[in-house]
């Protein structure tokens, strides 16, 4: 049968999820080898290794752990996926992991997202135009996860405030989304191979705005979701291209709809 190698998250019931998969996989005959966090792994002469295995000898690779990616897997990461079938292929993993670049896809498929705006980072003017306009935006870095790496302006004044901060960084462009109206919970529907898995909740803490746990959010259970919901998660996935798919989705009380963020 074959050899599947896995990376998976640990914290928040990860690893019972795990021992799950690893129980049905092999029963059904198949070799599983755990815990093949690329950050350790090393390449020389063709190989690729991580603890003492070779990565091109898997026939699976599924990593999912988007809390201890490093930027050093993420490169390993896509050379295994040349040799190897990735669980997400690493196309759907990039795209997954920037914010405009996946509310672009999503717009262009027809699913509602967040209201976005990128620019150069010397387009300064423009953004000032938005944030006029908008009145309430959040600053994102494309690349950023768990909460990290956001501010919620309300003004011009206070986007002049953070410039000086943001000019001494990398960024080469700026990326902000208009402030949603909504009740503080989302919804986090889970996708494989196009199928609904579940559907659990996070619920910011009293005082913030992000439903991030790494941010102060809270899991919490959801028994309100329906069909409706369920069809736009399996309908984002499918826009990504992926086969496992977290998609997260609020409702806009003032667009009075439900979308991907």
């Amino acid at each position: 049968m074959g050899r599947v190698g896995t990376w998976i998250y640990q914290n928040s019931g990860g690893d019972v999820v795990e021992q799950k998969l690893l129980s049905i996989l092999k029963d059904m005959g198949h070799e599983v080898i755990t815990n093949l966090n690329l950050f350790h792994s090393t390449a020389t002469a063709g190989k690729l290794i991580c603890n003492e295995i070779n990565m091109y000898d898997l026939d699976v690779f599924f990593s999912y752990n988007a809390g201890e990616q490093t930027q050093y897997q993420t490169y390993m990461y896509e050379q295994v996926d040349k040799y190897v079938k990735c669980i997400n292929n690493f196309d759907a993993f990039k795209v997954s992991e920037d914010k405009f670049k996946t509310s672009d896809i999503l717009r262009n498929n027809g699913i509602n997202s967040t209201d976005y705006f990128l620019c150069h980072r010397d387009e300064i003017d423009k953004i000032r135009e938005i944030v006029k306009t908008w009145g309430k935006v959040v600053f994102k870095r494309v690349d950023g996860w768990g909460g990290i790496g956001m501010s919620l302006l309300e003004s011009v004044e206070q986007l002049d405030m953070i410039l000086p901060f943001l000019n001494q960084t990398d960024l080469r462009f700026f990326y902000i989304e208009k402030f949603v109206d909504y009740d503080g919970s989302d919804f986090r529907v889970d996708i494989v191979d196009n199928q609904f898995i579940a559907c659990y909740g996070r619920k910011a803490k009293q005082g913030d705005w992000r439903t991030n746990v790494t941010s102060g959010g809270s899991v919490i259970l959801r028994d309100d979701f329906d069909d409706k919901l369920i069809e736009t998660a399996k309908k984002a996935a499918k826009a990504l291209n992926m086969d496992v798919a977290g998609v997260d989705i609020i409702y806009d009380r003032q667009k009075q709809h439900n979308l991907v963020f």
